[in-house]
């Protein structure tokens, strides 16, 4: 059986809490494994460190403990190596028979002692090294926790947006005039198909621009050369026009058969002039 996204995010939300629940994440419950054996057979502690520590413990505390008994052991290993040296010494004088130690044996002690600093050393290393990385482990794993409960809050309000985004939903739909836009309407598959539709027209299009910008210098250069052919055919007009004129000027002012010469070469150049306007398709 299929669950729909209201009761698969609950089912979800809900794993999740149990899951939080059955793992209390805190510094309390990670210190209870070393605390309580340490409370058992320490007992009432006689440090100057805070008693409280085993009863509620914090990192700043925990900090402290550490240093202080870190200190602590350091001075009592000091006491220790101290004391037994004398008490060795003494034994040595006041036995019967005084014990003598050549040199040989104390040669022997020392590559003995140096074996042991080194394994020693070799262990501190270690340690520090495992140290290291469950303090890496420890910061990651918190990360990690303080990821999980922002998501789970997320999730907690997730319903109630999505509530709000199908209220907008159906308000969009109700104020969306039917038939305004049926493009509007169309289900899913067929606007992508219409998107697709359009990108190739639009891909057709760019392609003719394109094609049409290629004949752009071809055809300014036919344009100019153009223009230069029609200088002097203009020049030309120009001159018959300002001929005409004049004819026209002299023919008013004329007397007897000059006029009538002129006016027989106005009338030439009148056709020479409609002839002109003719071929180059020019409004007089």
């Amino acid at each position: 059986m299929r669950l729909s996204w209201p009761d698969l995010q609950k089912k979800v939300l809900e794993a999740v809490k149990a899951a939080q629940s059955s793992h209390d994440l805190s510094i309390i419950r990670l210190s209870e494994p070393l605390a309580g054996p340490l409370k058992e057979n320490f007992g009432e502690r006689t440090s100057d460190v805070s008693a409280s520590v085993f009863d509620n413990p914090t990192p700043a505390s925990l900090e402290a403990d550490l240093t202080h008994y870190k200190e602590l052991f350091s001075k009592l290993r000091f006491s220790y190596l101290e004391q037994v040296t004398k008490e060795k010494f003494i034994r040595a004088i006041v036995g019967d028979p005084p014990m003598v130690v050549e040199h040989q044996e104390n040669v022997e002690l020392e590559k003995a002692l140096a074996v042991s600093k080194a394994s020693l050393k070799a262990q501190k290393t270690e340690v520090a090294e495992l140290v290291e990385e469950l303090e890496k482990r420890g910061r990651e794993l918190c990360r990690k926790y303080e990821n999980i409960k922002m998501q789970t809050a997320q999730l907690e309000s997730l319903p109630e947006t999505i509530e709000g985004l199908q209220a907008s939903i159906g308000k969009l739909k109700e104020s969306q005039q039917p038939g305004s836009n049926p493009t509007l309407n169309m289900p899913l598959e067929k606007t992508l198909a219409l998107i697709e539709e359009r990108k190739k027209e639009r891909a057709k299009l760019d392609k003719q621009l394109e094609q049409l910008q290629l004949l752009v210098p071809r055809k300014t250069r036919e344009l100019e050369r153009l223009n230069a052919e029609l200088q002097p055919l203009e020049v030309k007009r120009l001159g018959s026009t300002a001929s005409a004129r004049e004819a026209k000027r002299r023919k008013e002012e004329a007397l007897g058969g000059v006029g009538d010469d002129l006016e027989e070469r106005g009338r030439w150049w009148r056709g020479v002039e409609s002839g002109l306007k003719g071929m180059l398709d020019i409004e007089g």
